[in-house]
């Protein structure tokens, strides 16, 4: 934000800011005939969408002033943007010039009064936003002179002496950074400097004064030494920054806590350093915890990495604080390690065989961490990011001596375990696997930034003072920085790289990195050529795959196309005569699929690329020292390949091996932007025929998560985020809050965390039997959890949350690892207890009413080992594995206890197994409430039926009196009920309880123990707050403060999505620099709890195989009887009969004709993602339903509503639709005219129904306002845009 000199002499603010596409209009409005002389005629938009930097001056009333568009190339059609440098140097002296530090202004236009500060603001602007940038460059045709505004910011180029005559249709202008910029001249600390920084620091801070006094600078300058120096910024006269470095450095504590393998320990290379696992074991014990700490492998906690060693004891102190409280992270850690190995396995990923498998342990303590891909895989040092199959960094032979043991209870992180990757944890260790940590022994070779502090206005030239701080440590190679999570990343940690933590670390501190070749400004990228592959080996040979890369690079220089002819390009980016780089892309075949399966349309206008200007990214590795120049390689990629857009998938560990080796690890993952993926229309192809879309829409590939990159996104930064986010439970709201954080194009979240028994859902491969043995709430799919790929952004804790540290922000996970938090969200949800017997006295013949205990209680004995207890896809893949492999090779009884429709699928899964019906009991206790889980009595009656006619027993109004179980108790025998008469024993081989959904006893503990506010669930308020500001709330675990009076609501009545998403919001005002700030939560004017929208939905698959579906508006468990008798119910319409072939469609309109309720049960697949999108539907827009079926023209809303007709209502884009018509309507066409909704709410009254003049005039009002005409031109746009989609639709022009 700067000023600038208005019309009438005053000083009026300006912003400088991106360009938006929606600016076009505006800018269009401020060309005049010079500026189409100078710069020709040109599509805006397509300047703006391939601009590699655009810039938008506007006012504070948002009225745009100014604009330029800066590309990487110059304007001129006759000469190749990857050919520019050789072109220019014909005629210029540009050896000081290249690609890094060059761009060219391809369009700049301004309000003629502000025509002057506005060309100044915008290369100022230019220059701050890109530090390496030092020219900037303008093609003037000849005959045409820039306006004067131009004309004093660009001067012309000298040729070259030898050179006679410039080019033979344009003149080039050059603008200098040094004319607009301030150079920092870098030097020594002097004590008198003091008063020039004071202020400075003041501004930022006030802790250094208060803590060290008022001359703490001067002191500080003062004690400079050999291992101390003091630098300072200095413009015109005046100090404006200040750096304190020293090589004071405490290397075994950053290389205990930091993946400092691609830095080599920041130590020179020793004969003695261990790099490499050792291959033979040490044949003596493991070593106790005391050795283990002795060995400089402990988990350190300390406020700075770059502690001197006398600080160290501190450290000490505070570890063995942690200590006696349970533990440090670390104990039986290994290093965060994101290598792979891609040995086979016998049993498919995450199947029901290696689910059980691992099954055995996963109860009794283990806790294993499988990190978010680090940042050291994502520089290539590591390996594929794709096949995740990890390689542990443990000697083969002592894994095996480990794995051979039995289990006990541990500590034990093993991180990127083949089972890990899936989210099933292995069977535990016998001792805590001590994984290997290189040793380097070499001399120093950092120094470290101690205090850093610039004037705002020279932040973005930070950069300045790195040349000067190495040359006063001649034989450091590194400069690094250590800042607390919270602190925000400033613009000198940019062109560092920032170290991933080992899973172990609990140091409260980023480290960042920074290489003295960093310094180097001659890192060219270039097409690659034969001779580079030796260079390339050299580069690549520890990333995994790498041999795929190399036979691309040989494909390349063969043939320059691939087997299939797709064409192929490669690139290296050189420094010093040294390949540091190379990336392989080929040309995007799939750009329909994409299109059509992903979001891109939200980074791009699709029109505006041409088909070969899109790109798949296979191969992609830099030099972790040239990081900071990943994005500038991207954009060369680009630049040279004549490309606008890259594209890179990461696919679902599941995938076959074959389609994930086509890639291997891309070091520029964080510099790409997740995409997510859209929903698709399901299609009755049978009855489309060849108005079906095509099959590069329609065609089957496997699942992948895309990620993204575009010209226009090459130069905008991230926001990085270093809080550690935890988030405990893997809920729909737990999984939601983080892919929402995750998406954040803008935002890079460095520190998520997700602490779960089970990992992140979805990640094992599909199992149609094991998804259908529980109910789902339609919140994910399968599929869309291979498509989001969360395990890439989020580091997961397995195991349970046993207690908090409010005071220390600690997570203690299974009673003996802690994991620290800055934002903790607690979303662990309800589960199914294991159900605790009455033992009413069944001999006495007791029944339901003479219970002296209640059922409700917590069941405090061992769990029998045939009792499955199912919550999720993992309980689910292990029962049915133990159902597979034991029970249908006998003749045992099998009982389901419960009355939710868990209980009814579970039944149905059963028998769809091959267990018999007729060896299946179904108990169910007496209803908590008079609602029924279908609530619907049709739907009942059907499942009742269906239960009888395959032979399975249910007994009704039961509660589990007594385990009747073997003599060591370990196995269930039989069970007692009591019921309304008389008692109930049932023979019991296999017990599958869904009696009560509650809260995890050890969750409750934790949270009570933690003094937050507990009332039967976790009290939140309506922003998420618990009673401590850094600890949230969310999901079926949490009710609202009694002070919102609606003790009745809560989150468990909404959409559990929707609830993370809105969590999310909440959390993003924190940290999203585009949202509105909120420091603390402030005091609610109106004690109201937040609104959702979404619906509540339910399915299943039921006995007889009947596919049930229920959406519902947000709303308390009412009997159906009850809610249909009030008078503002509306109505309900019907199709079909709930019978064993059942083909029964029920909606339910309200009052105002809108649907408010779906209920599908057909023996049928029924098309659930469209049927969803029916609610909050009027009946107008289904093609006038309710007029029709009073006709008796609808005799199976199942097929009406897949006709075509209704394709569009399904499109993902269709409510973004009816939102611009609404917006249309509710907008006045001009000032003195009303908008079309004021007329309606003139005449419309709730208690009176609108007469016929009164609709007649609205009518004529809407078409006579020009409401109607807008209305269908958006429509017929909609159409048009997505006609990949919607080809069953006829365009004008087409009849």
């Amino acid at each position: 934000m700067s000023k600038t000199t208005s019309p009438d002499g005053s000083l009026e603010v300006i912003n400088a800011r991106r360009t938006e596409s929606i600016d076009a209009p505006h800018i269009v409005a401020l060309a005049t005939k010079s500026t189409e002389a100078l710069f020709g005629r040109v599509n805006i938009v397509n300047i703006i969408e391939k601009a590699i930097l655009a810039v938008t001056l506007s006012n504070a009333a948002d009225e745009i002033l100014g604009h330029a568009a800066f590309f990487d190339f110059p304007n001129l059609p006759d000469v190749d943007e990857a050919a520019w440098e050789a072109w220019m140097s014909k005629f210029y002296d540009t050896s000081k010039c290249n690609a890094l530090n060059t761009l060219f202004m391809h369009y700049f236009v301004s309000k003629n009064e502000y025509a002057h500060g506005c060309a100044e603001e915008i290369i100022r602007t230019a220059f701050n936003a890109v530090p390496d940038l030092h020219f900037l460059f303008l093609v003037v045709p000849h005959g045409v002179y820039p306006d004067a505004a131009v004309a004093d910011v660009f001067k012309p180029l000298d040729k070259k002496e030898d050179v006679m005559a410039g080019p033979n249709n344009c003149v080039m202008f050059v603008c200098h950074r040094h004319n607009h910029v301030p150079v920092l001249h870098i030097r020594h600390a002097r004590v008198e400097d003091h008063d020039d920084l004071t202020p400075i620091f003041n501004r930022h801070s006030d802790m250094l004064k208060l803590t060290y006094g008022d001359y703490f600078l001067a002191e500080l300058i003062e004690a400079q030494n050999d291992n101390m120096q003091c630098l300072v910024a200095e413009v015109e006269g005046t100090a404006q920054g200040f750096m304190s470095i020293s090589d004071d450095v405490n290397y075994d504590l950053l290389n205990n806590c930091f993946e400092l393998g691609p830095f080599h320990g920041l130590r020179h290379p020793h004969p003695e350093d261990e790099e490499e696992v050792p291959k033979v074991p040490t044949p003596t014990p493991p070593p106790e915890r005391d050795e283990a700490g002795g060995s400089g492998r402990s988990s350190q906690i300390s406020w700075s990495s770059s502690l001197s060693h006398e600080d160290y004891g501190d450290v000490r102190q505070y570890d063995e604080e942690l200590k006696d409280e349970g533990g440090t992270a670390d104990e039986g850690t290994t290093e965060k390690s994101g290598t792979a190995k891609t040995e086979t396995e016998p049993k498919t990923v995450g199947s029901r065989q290696s689910s059980a498998k691992s099954s055995k342990g996963s109860a009794s303590g283990e806790v294993k961490v499988r990190p978010r891909l680090s940042d050291a895989q994502m520089n290539g040092s590591c390996s594929s990011l794709l096949s995740e199959y990890s390689q542990a960094s443990v000697a083969p032979e002592v894994l095996e001596q480990q794995q051979s043991a039995p289990p006990t209870q541990g500590s034990q992180r093993n991180v990127g375990s083949r089972d890990s990757v899936r989210g099933t944890p292995q069977a535990q260790l016998n001792v805590p696997p001590k994984y290997f940590i290189p040793t380097y022994k070499g001399s120093a070779n950092a120094f470290t930034v101690q205090l850093f502090c610039i004037d705002e206005r020279f932040e973005m030239r930070s950069f300045d003072f790195l040349g000067k701080a190495f040359s006063l440590f001649p034989t450091m190679d590194f400069c690094i920085i250590t800042v607390p999570h919270l602190v925000p990343e400033f613009p000198l940690l940019q062109g560092f790289v920032r170290v991933t933590p080992r899973s172990s670390s609990t140091l409260p501190q980023e480290l960042y990195v920074f290489h003295r070749s960093g310094l180097l400004k001659d890192f060219q990228v270039r097409v690659a050529c034969t001779s580079d592959v030796s260079g390339v080996e050299t580069l690549v040979k520890t990333v995994d795959l790498h041999d795929n890369l190399l036979k691309d690079l040989k494909q390349f220089n063969m043939a320059r196309r691939d087997e299939t002819g797709t064409e192929i390009q490669a690139f290296v980016a050189e420094s010093q005569d040294q390949i540091v780089g190379v990336a392989i892309v080929r040309r995007e075949e799939d750009i329909e699929y994409i299109r059509s399966h992903y979001n891109i349309e939200d980074f791009i206008y699709y029109n505006h690329h041409r088909r070969e200007d899109h790109a798949h990214l296979h191969h992609f590795a830099l030099n972790p020292i040239f990081n900071h120049l990943s994005k500038h390689f991207l954009k060369e990629i680009l630049r040279l390949g004549h490309k606008t857009c890259l594209y890179y998938p990461l696919y679902p560990p599941y995938t076959k091996k074959e389609i994930v080796d086509k890639h291997s690890l891309v070091g520029c993952l964080n510099n790409l932007v997740p995409v997510h993926a859209r929903r698709q229309i399901v299609y009755p192809l049978a009855e489309l025929g060849d108005n079906a879309p095509s099959q590069r829409v329609l065609k089957h590939q496997e699942p992948y998560a895309l990620n993204h990159i575009n010209r226009k996104l090459t130069l905008e930064p991230k926001v990085t985020i270093n809080a550690r986010i935890v988030v405990v439970g893997a809920s729909d709201v737990g999984i939601s809050f983080l892919e929402t954080l995750a998406y954040c194009p803008h935002l890079r979240f460095n520190n998520l965390t997700l602490i779960s028994p089970h990992g992140i859902p979805g990640e094992m491969a599909p199992d149609t039997l094991r998804d259908s043995l529980l109910s789902t709430s339609h919140c994910y799919t399968q599929e869309e959890y291979s498509k989001s790929a969360l395990r890439t952004w989020v580091n997961v804790v397995y195991g349970k949350m046993s207690a908090i540290d409010r005071k220390k922000k600690l997570v203690v996970v299974n009673g003996n690892v802690v994991v620290p938090f800055d934002h903790l969200v607690i979303s662990t949800g309800q589960q199914y207890q294991v159900p605790c017997p009455t033992d009413a006295d069944i001999e006495a013949g007791e029944t339901n009413a003479d219970l002296e205990n209640s059922p409700d209680r917590r069941h405090t004995g061992s769990v029998p080992k045939n009792l499955f207890l199912t919550n999720d896809a993992y309980d689910s893949a292990v029962a049915l594995y133990r159902v597979e492999n034991g029970l249908l090779k006998t003749e045992k009884k099998v009982v389901v206890y419960g009355n939710s429709l868990d209980a009814v699928c579970c039944v149905q899964t059963l028998m769809a197994v091959g267990v018999e019906p007729s060896r299946i009991s179904l108990v169910q206790p007496p209803l908590a409430y008079e609602v029924t889980c279908v609530n619907i009595p049709t739907v009942e009656k059907t499942i009742a039926d269906n239960l009888a006619a395959a032979g399975v027993t249910v007994h009704t109004n039961c509660i589990l009196a007594r385990f009747n179980t073997t003599d060591d108790g370990s196995e269930i025998t039989s069970l007692d009920f009591t019921t309304k008469s008389r008692p109930l024993n049932v023979q019991c081989d296999a017990l599958f309880p869904f009696y009560k959904k509650s809260v995890d006893y050890d969750s409750f503990k934790a949270i009570n123990n933690a003094c937050l506010v507990y009332d039967g669930k976790l009290v939140i308020d309506a922003s998420f707050h618990t009673n401590d500001v850094a600890i949230r709330g969310a999901g079926t675990l949490t009710k609202f403060q009694r002070r919102y009076h609606a003790d009745q609501w809560t989150h468990s009545n909404f959409n559990s999505k929707e609830v993370g998403i809105s969590l999310a919001g909440e959390m993003l005002r924190l940290f999203d620099p585009t949202v509105e700030p909120q420091s603390a939560p402030g005091e609610e004017p109106l004690n109201l709890i937040p609104i959702y929208r979404s619906p509540k939905i339910q399915g299943g698959i039921l006995p007889g195989g009947l596919h049930y579906l229920h959406v519902a508006k947000p709303s308390l468990p009412v009997p159906l009887d009850v809610h249909m008798a009030q008078s503002d119910y509306g109505r309900e319409l019907i199709s079909g009969e709930a019978g064993p072939d059942a083909c029964y469609f029920r909606l339910h309109l309200n009052q105002y004709n809108t649907i408010e309720t779906i209920t599908c049960l057909s023996k049928q697949p029924v098309p659930a993602s469209n049927l969803i999108c029916l609610f909050g539907i009027h009946e107008r827009y289904l093609n006038n339903m309710l007029s029709r079926y009073e006709e008796g023209l609808i005799k199976d809303f199942y097929s009406y509503f897949q006709q075509p007709w209704s394709m569009a209502i399904y499109h993902d884009r269709f409510p973004d639709f009816r939102d611009e018509i609404r917006e249309l309507l509710i907008t006045s066409p001009e000032e003195a005219l009303e908008a079309l909704e004021e007329k309606v709410r003139m005449v419309v009254d709730d208690e009176i129904s609108m007469s016929k003049t009164q609709l007649r005039e609205l009518l004529e009002a809407y078409a006579g306002t020009g409401a109607k005409r807008a209305v269908e031109t958006r429509l017929l746009s909609f159409i048009s845009y997505n006609y990949y989609h919607l080809p069953m639709y006829a365009k004008p022009g087409m009849v």
